[in-house]
């Protein structure tokens, strides 16, 4: 294995502490991150991990070696990604992953052009309201709207998606439509269960300079993006989300919106990805190019 590659691996398996799970991350066999670790160590006549049934972790020698390879690797990927300009000779596989309420016509199209860009960079796109583990699931970057919590991944903020709460007009019919927060109590609602944590969501509002905090007791409870406006249309209740979603349900008249007045403030869209040490040069490429395109592809419910 090559030296560069090698230090690829030794990097990897430092932020994974599992051999196996580098081996699938790098999409090569369990032998060959054995054997590559193996070679280095040998080369360098020096300890780099204490080995357990459980766990693998740096030595002190190994950890001083992780912060000199992660410079290194960090140079290659920038002198690299001066060669991808033009998107000729950018090639590779690029694993995308985005929210299901992203997953709609304008972001999909502008995706197609991002392939005709660069014709040899194979996109494998996710959609999913899980909250994916990057590092773990070979995952090179991620779309995620709303406040992040601490960790170790790279955040790009790319925009701000604006919030509606609505409902369609068969429940406003029959229930009234609320013009102030204290109306809330007499309604029901939808709200969304979150996947990392298994709690539904609960609605933010603006109440003049206020944050205000709403959490619907009676309704029904979805844990998939789509689902959760389609109850919203057939009438089970309120829902809030964000209005790059609801747009087209809006402009037809399905969904009305209500409590105008007590928008919240807008959400943070971000793109985030492992680490800056080792980018890949197809993924930087992404990472700036999504930045440029993505504050563009929905009008007025996306503030850059």
């Amino acid at each position: 294995m090559e030296l560069l590659q090698t230090m690829q691996v030794f990097a990897r398996l430092a932020e994974l502490g599992s051999f196996t799970k580098t081996a699938d991350a790098m999409q090569i066999g369990r032998p060959q991150v054995t054997r590559a670790i193996q070679e280095l160590e040998t080369s360098l006549d020096v300890r780099l991990f204490q080995r357990t049934t459980r766990k693998v972790r740096l030595t002190a020698e190994g950890e001083r070696f992780y912060e000199r390879v992660k410079e290194i690797l960090s140079n290659v990927a920038e002198a690299t990604s001066m060669f991808g300009q033009s998107g000729t000779a950018l090639r590779g596989r690029l694993r995308v992953d985005i929210p299901t309420a992203f997953a709609q016509p304008g972001l999909i199209a502008s995706l197609r052009d991002f392939t005709v860009l660069y014709p040899e960079i194979e996109l494998a796109l996710g959609v999913t309201d899980r909250t994916v583990d990057l590092v773990a699931e070979g995952v090179d970057c991620v779309l995620r709207i709303g406040e992040l919590p601490s960790s170790s991944l790279v955040a790009r903020r790319i925009g701000q998606a604006t919030m509606v709460t609505c409902a369609s007009p068969r429940y406003l019919q029959e229930h009234g439509e609320p013009k102030t927060l204290s109306d809330l109590s007499a309604h029901r609602g939808v709200t969304f269960l979150s996947g990392q944590n298994n709690r539904s969501l609960p609605w933010q509002f603006l109440d003049g300079s206020s944050d205000q905090t709403y959490i619907c007791r009676h309704g029904i409870t979805v844990n998939e993006s789509n689902a959760y406006v389609e109850c919203g249309v057939a009438g089970f209740g309120i829902l809030q989300a964000p209005g790059i979603t609801l747009d087209r349900y809006l402009a037809d008249g399905s969904l009305v919106e209500v409590l105008r007045a007590y928008r919240p403030r807008p959400r943070p869209v971000s793109v985030l990805y492992p680490s800056r040490s080792h980018l890949a040069p197809q993924v930087h490429v992404f990472v700036e190019w999504v930045r440029e395109r993505f504050p563009n592809l929905y009008g007025r419910w996306l503030e850059k």
